[in-house]
């Protein structure tokens, strides 16, 4: 089969690999349908030390199960499942407490000799427990959406949920990436009625306004901290929701947060350190977030998706064929792409 691999810095091939084939009776081969290129993705894209063999990446996939292992009773061969973007046995004591991603028996896909997601197939690990069959057709409508809860909605959603979003708080959201873009949408669906989104592309910052977003800052730094107050009588917002991952990117977050309030990131961290002394300790602020356990999520948000209340695949705004996937990489790291949809 065909498959993604990226072998350093800019350099995404799309090659050959042994077909999976069923390791552990707990094991299953899905046939990926959907796909798509994470905006995690792009961080070892501009980044990773080259080297002479590539490896799989992609963590976000719809697919056909076309064979499970003997422990496996549901899903069954012929069922379309989403996996969420770390696999776990969601029987443990962690998988328990909504925690999929500290699952001692679980991992993340394209690492440790597990297939990545941007292929033509994948096996499975602990499928029983991972993998979420879906009440439609591999030729439904709403796959884009459903592809979301694969990783990037629940992980807005998952900001929104960790910082205390509700009906009676306003909210910031730093960034107008896809993810940002989906805590928006996040915070909307459970009830907050002010969301100020930072982010200054325009088409992207229009398609926030659809989702829920009341204002839009495109400034940065001392200047969009300042926009933020003036909109919030000077105060700051009671939650914000962190979606970029750098540090002045949390810089801001700490920054407009009101007093007392809550910041959620949910970025993968592109630092070591970052600014959480004195000044936020007195303040009461609250640093939450982290890495979204999306498994806990998807039953919670697919009756949304699929009666159309709430419509996340809207973030993605182009589709390639697996042949298409290496410029789809660069058109999402030259900003020419929100989120590459991929159709193998």
């Amino acid at each position: 089969m065909r498959a993604t691999l990226i072998y350093g810095a800019g350099d995404i091939r799309v090659e050959n690999v042994p077909d999976p084939r069923i390791q552990d009776p707990t094991d299953a081969v899905v046939r990926v349908v959907r796909s798509c290129v994470c905006g995690s993705d792009l961080w070892p894209y501009g980044s990773r030390p080259a080297t002479e063999e590539g490896e799989r990446i992609g963590h976000e996939f719809l697919g056909v199960v076309e064979e499970t292992g003997p422990e496996v009773t549901a899903p069954k061969a012929g069922d379309l499942v989403v996996a969420p973007f770390a696999y776990a046995d969601n029987t443990c004591r962690f998988c328990a407490e909504g925690l999929h991603t500290s699952c001692p028996r679980g991992g993340y896909w394209g690492q440790n000799g597990v297939d990545g997601g941007q292929g033509e197939a994948v096996r499975s690990p602990w499928a029983q427990g991972t993998l979420v069959k879906l009440p439609v057709g591999e030729d439904s409508a709403l796959l884009p959406s459903l592809l979301t809860l694969s990783d990037v909605f629940c992980t807005g959603h998952h900001c929104a949920v960790t910082a205390g979003v509700d009906a009676r708080t306003t909210v910031t959201v730093i960034g107008d990436g896809a993810v940002g873009l989906s805590a928006v949408l996040a915070a909307r669906r459970l009830g907050a009625e002010r969301i100020l989104l930072m982010g200054r592309h325009e088409t992207r910052t229009a398609l926030g306004r659809d989702f829920g977003a009341t204002d839009v800052i495109p400034e940065r730094g001392d200047e969009g901290v300042a926009r933020v107050r003036e909109l919030t009588g000077g105060e700051g917002t009671h939650t914000v929701l962190e979606c970029v991952g750098t540090k002045p990117a949390l810089t801001t977050a700490l920054a407009v947060v009101r007093d007392g309030g809550v910041v959620s990131r949910v970025g993968v961290p592109q630092y070591e350190e970052g600014p959480a002394g004195y000044e936020m300790f007195s303040r009461n602020v609250t640093l939450t977030g982290g890495v979204a356990p999306a498994r806990a999520y998807i039953e919670e948000l697919l009756p949304d998706v699929l009666d159309g209340t709430i419509e996340p695949g809207r973030v993605f705004d182009r589709t390639v064929g697996l042949d298409g996937v290496p410029d789809g990489y660069r058109a999402m790291a030259d900003r020419e792409a929100l989120k590459v949809l991929i159709a193998p």
